[in-house]
């Protein structure tokens, strides 16, 4: 009877190991890319319906703490860092492309700004 009781732990063993021959990697992959593609375009219809459409307040303020962001060092200096942190949040949305200009992004980010708010 002990020697049955092995042999039955013994198969459960064998049947519960992992069997590479078994995994069907392409369906797993598949399944993992369209995870990562529905994430991207959730996040990115969060930034443009939800966040962007927050600086609508005073879209102006956001725009000056902005340029003062990419323009200084220590933007802030001793006062409350509290909107430049906000206002951050846009270069993150709305990044800088390589060899832009600062005028010419503070200008993007006026107009992508002033689209949103119109909607």
């Amino acid at each position: 009877m002990n020697q049955h009781n092995s042999h039955n732990l013994q198969h459960e063993k064998e049947t519960c190991e992992f069997q590479p021959t078994s995994f069907k990697t392409m369906p797993f992959i598949a399944v993992i890319v369209l995870i990562i593609l529905f994430i991207s375009q959730a996040i990115q219809w969060y930034s443009q319906s939800v966040t962007l459409p927050r600086f609508c307040d005073d879209p102006e303020l956001a725009i000056h703490h902005l340029q003062e962001i990419v323009t200084q060092r220590s933007p802030a200096g001793n006062r409350s860092r509290r909107p430049y942190i906000i206002a951050a949040k846009l270069v993150y949305l709305l990044p800088q492309h390589s060899n832009e200009p600062v005028d010419d992004y503070i200008h993007r980010v006026r107009h992508e700004i002033s689209l949103r708010c119109l909607r």
